[in-house]
């Protein structure tokens, strides 16, 4: 299959990032996005959940020489800072020292790949939205919407970077055999903010963490911005205990507030107006399969939308998008070959952290106020510790490694099952660090 001209289908962060790599690659690329140029209208505001880029996103960042230029957005989050419902403060450490992830705008990351790409002579068409693409190998159809023209667009490879709801996999999904799913959770999320302080501008909680407000079945969470700000999101259900549906006016949204987040509701001074002004926002998965239909293929959210829970969609994305690079360079090119080995090496790791987001989802609400819980990561974390070169725990198999995601939703199941029998143990709480850790490491090594 040769291919010349590649058209990209959205201009959001995994489509922006796919035109430098491609373009580096020596080929003809163009980018069509539906919005207007977020760079004159700004970034949408109410549904921007900060981004928390980890190792395999600085990877792909870093083999397109933008790591330096995103290090400046980035500030390093080292663990999560758990808040009791009476203000009580917990901290836990996502892994070795010196080891973070990092909170970035979505919005200014987005701008800086633009950019980058444009500088490269990569051209973006704005408020150009795709009506269909052809499975077999003709033109997309096209509407202009700053015209309400319809026109053809002929690429040897039409890329669909079009987010959750793409258009590029609407069309792949009326032809034989293709396997698609899609899962909504019975929560939804509030984009809410805490300023920065009105004095000196500096941050009114800790700045290098990620703070959760666990409740069980629902949550707070507040990632740091550049100017001292929080982007603070509420992940509530829809209806039931804390349920968004109790929330019918400024006086319940205070009682809400006071009963679950006392402790932050004095510095949040635009909670209501935030609350009632933006958007409630919905929890999707989406599986899908073929990625490749034709001359047509999926990225990122196209192909594989995930909860935000474990701060690995926009890694998983940027992922593809370096491991597309890698097939490109070892099949010299043969599009017949890299399109299949694509698609045969980014599906089970885009399940496999699908299933993960989930399960994290369960433990950032439910399990980080556990006892139980924060036993068995402390073992685990001594272990690493002690046998760097023998175990990795999973939150650092995913965030801190290059492990196949696949391969983590496994040590996922395994390593809690056997800490789970490890806190079965005679005397485990005195014993675990001492006369037991040896037998325990040998239980949970995993390389």
């Amino acid at each position: 299959m040769q291919v010349k001209r590649i058209a990209i289908m959205g201009a959001g962060l995994v489509g922006s990032m796919l035109s430098i790599y491609l373009k580096q690659k020596g080929y003809e690329v163009e980018v069509y996005e539906r919005r207007p140029d977020m760079r004159k209208t700004g970034a949408v505001g109410g549904r921007s959940i900060n981004l928390a880029l980890s190792e395999r996103g600085w990877k792909a960042l870093q083999k397109i020489g933008m790591e330096a230029t995103v290090r400046q957005l980035a500030i390093p989050m080292n663990g999560r800072m758990m808040h009791s419902v009476d203000g009580q403060l917990t901290y836990q450490a996502y892994g070795k020292e010196g080891q973070a992830i990092n909170s970035v705008s979505r919005g200014q990351l987005n701008m800086e790949l633009l950019q980058a790409a444009e500088k490269l002579g990569v051209p973006f068409y704005f408020e150009q939205k795709v009506e269909s693409v052809d499975t077999g190998n003709g033109p997309a159809m096209m509407l202009n919407l700053k015209e309400d023209e319809i026109y053809p667009l002929d690429a040897d490879l039409v890329i669909g970077a079009d987010g959750a709801f793409s258009m590029v996999r609407n069309s792949m999904m009326k032809t034989d055999q293709f396997n698609y799913s899609q899962s909504y959770e019975t929560h939804g999320y509030k984009e809410l903010t805490i300023p920065p302080d009105e004095v000196n501008g500096s941050f009114l909680i800790e700045k290098n963490a990620l703070h959760i407000w666990p409740r069980k079945n629902f949550m707070l969470i507040a990632l740091p911005n550049l100017d001292g700000s929080f982007t603070v999101t509420l992940f509530a259900p829809y209806k039931g205990e804390g349920g968004l549906d109790s929330i019918t006016g400024e006086a319940e949204l205070i009682t809400y507030f006071k009963t679950y987040f006392p402790d932050v509701l004095p510095i949040m001074p635009t909670l209501a107006y935030d609350f009632f002004n933006n958007p409630t926002g919905s929890l999707v998965t989406v599986k899908c399969f073929p990625w490749v239909v034709g001359n047509n293929m999926l990225i990122g959210d196209a192909a594989h939308a995930i909860v935000p829970f474990y701060g690995q969609g926009m890694n998983c994305g940027f992922e593809d998008c370096s491991v597309l690079d890698e097939l490109i360079e070892a099949h010299n090119h043969d599009w017949s070959a890299i399109l299949p080995a694509y698609q045969q090496s980014r599906k089970p790791n885009a399940d496999g952290i699908a299933d993960l987001a989930l399960l994290n989802f369960v433990e950032m609400r439910d399990l980080v106020a556990d006892p139980e819980f924060l036993f068995k990561r402390k073992i685990a974390a001594k272990v690493s510790e002690v046998y760097p070169d023998r175990f990795i725990p999973v939150y650092s198999m995913v965030s801190f490694s290059h492990h196949p995601y696949a391969e983590a939703l496994k040590e996922y199941t395994r390593q809690d099952e056997v800490l789970t029998d490890v806190l079965k143990m005679p005397g485990i709480e005195e014993k675990w660090a001492t006369e037991y850790l040896p037998q325990i490491a040998e239980r949970l090594f995993n390389l």
